[in-house]
């Protein structure tokens, strides 16, 4: 299911969905199709990054490609046209829609497309659905002139009765192409934006133009930035802009939703962070006995799966750490269930997708879970959908060789463990120093929910597991 609209009997517009929580914009990475393509119902015609990850597109009817409306690299609002498709090839000629950039003059007929749209806006994808927009269209480029010159004839007639005033050079006054977070951050750096020059695509002013101009003159540089088409190149495929002294990447995507994330999180919830170093060993000497064992053939067996077991069973014994802080009703939610976050690294950020009701999987449930889970999060194919939700979350930040950190909770969550590199150290083993495997887990609340005593308790028994993985069974 997508959103679509029919605006004749042979020409269909596929417009960009709303793939989930309300985004308002995504990037598309990459066409699978090109024009004059046949195309059949649930196709895949694109790839597209929102603010939470890569999601594939699939059209909602059979036809011939006939219009791609937007390049690869490029961020398409909600609700705008992407694609057009002839339905019934062969037919007699007959005019396509217009595309959005040259639409705007076209005003009377907007009825008579309207006539045929749904009167809610219909899902989009499985899964997910979206709210009945609200969006009001700006006047396109090219538009304006054409208003412009309407006007100094209508002028003209007033003027002279049906003589012309003297010709003046006509300057149409129009409103500086911008997204609404650029018009914040044009206000809240004191920066006009008609004073700005615009690099992005179709004349829009982005971040980076309005930083520049609020950059104060620095005539004694060694050197100014060069000319603009480096600057519009990285604006319209978002990439980075590289000088000799510096690079600017773009925050967009999954990166600004981590930091629009951790950001809330680290300024609402008071954060306390515990550490214990704990004696490995016995959990070491179980992965690997797990690994030989035929009723784990098949999954991937490690110490991750261990300690997301040993997280599971500390909760069930102190379930007050499975809850969520509800500031609008002012109550505390008690989960009771566990939606458990593994934090993964990407190719395009930290993502946290989480397993649905970890608490009532078995060993070997949770180890094909950890697995396709792992394995999804690198293919970039996350949903929305797998990263909502969740109630408490692991970051292996040991696979990086890191002893440990103090985690920022996920929002939302009360807690989050970090696991830190597993190594073999000096030991008090039975009263005589011994080489041992070693780790320090690290667990990060929030104060709100969780006092010192539970955060205590809960840290205490997921090492005393890792210790004498034996408790899995007697404790679970």
């Amino acid at each position: 299911m997508t959103t679509m609209t029919q605006t004749s009997a042979r020409f269909r517009e596929f417009k960009m969905p709303d793939v989930g929580e309300g985004l308002t914009e995504a990037e598309i990475l990459k066409w699978f199709v090109q024009p004059g393509d046949t195309v059949t119902d649930g196709q895949v015609v694109c790839e597209v990054e929102t603010a939470k990850a890569a999601v594939e597109l699939p059209i909602p009817f059979d036809g011939v490609v006939h219009e791609l409306r937007f390049g690869e690299g490029t961020t398409v609002d909600v609700g705008q046209v992407i694609i057009t498709v002839d339905v019934a090839p062969g037919t007699p000629e007959e005019a396509p829609p217009a595309p959005a950039a040259s639409a705007a003059p076209a005003a009377p007929e907007a009825p008579a497309a309207l006539a045929d749209e749904p009167k809610g806006r219909t899902p989009v994808l499985v899964g997910y659905g979206v709210a009945e927009s609200s969006t009001k269209r700006r006047p396109r480029k090219g538009a304006a002139p054409e208003a412009a010159a309407v006007a100094a004839a209508v002028q003209a007639e007033l003027n002279g009765h049906g003589a012309p005033a003297a010709p003046e050079p006509e300057v149409p006054v129009t409103r500086p192409l911008a997204k609404p977070p650029v018009r914040k951050l044009a206000k809240d750096l004191g920066v006009d934006l008609a004073s700005v020059v615009p690099t992005g695509k179709d004349g829009i002013i982005t971040r980076e133009d309005v930083h520049a101009a609020a950059a104060p003159a620095q005539a004694a540089a060694p050197a100014p930035v060069p000319a603009a088409e480096p600057v519009t190149a990285a604006a319209d495929k978002a990439e980075a802009t590289v000088s000799a002294r510096e690079t600017r990447i773009p925050i967009k995507g999954v990166r600004k939703a981590i930091a629009q994330a951790m950001v809330g999180s680290a300024f609402t919830a008071p954060h306390v962070t515990e550490f214990v170093t704990v004696d490995v060993t016995r959990t070491m000497k179980l992965v690997a006995e797990l690994k030989e064992d035929k009723d784990m053939a098949g999954v991937r067996v490690n110490p991750l799966l261990i300690i997301a077991k040993a997280l599971l069973v500390a909760i069930k014994r102190n379930p007050g750490v499975n809850a969520a802080w509800d500031e609008a009703s002012q109550e505390i939610v008690q989960k009771h269930y566990v939606n458990l976050g593994i934090a993964a690294a990407t190719p395009r950020g930290l993502i946290v997708p989480n397993i649905k009701d970890a608490h009532d999987k078995t060993l070997p449930q949770l180890a094909e879970a950890l697995g396709e889970l792992v394995a999804t999060a690198r293919d970039g194919k996350t949903s929305p959908a797998a990263m909502a939700g969740g109630t408490v979350t692991i970051t292996n930040v040991g696979v990086f060789g890191v002893d440990t950190g103090t985690p920022i909770l996920n929002p939302g969550e009360s807690a989050i463990l970090a696991v830190g590199a597993i190594k073999l150290q000096p030991w008090v083993h039975k009263g005589k120093v011994k080489p041992r495997q070693v780790t320090t887990l690290a667990l990060s609340f929030d104060h709100r929910l969780v006092d010192g005593e539970l955060g205590s308790k809960v840290l205490a028994d997921v090492a005393a597991i890792l210790e004498q993985p034996k408790r899995l069974i007697t404790w679970a």
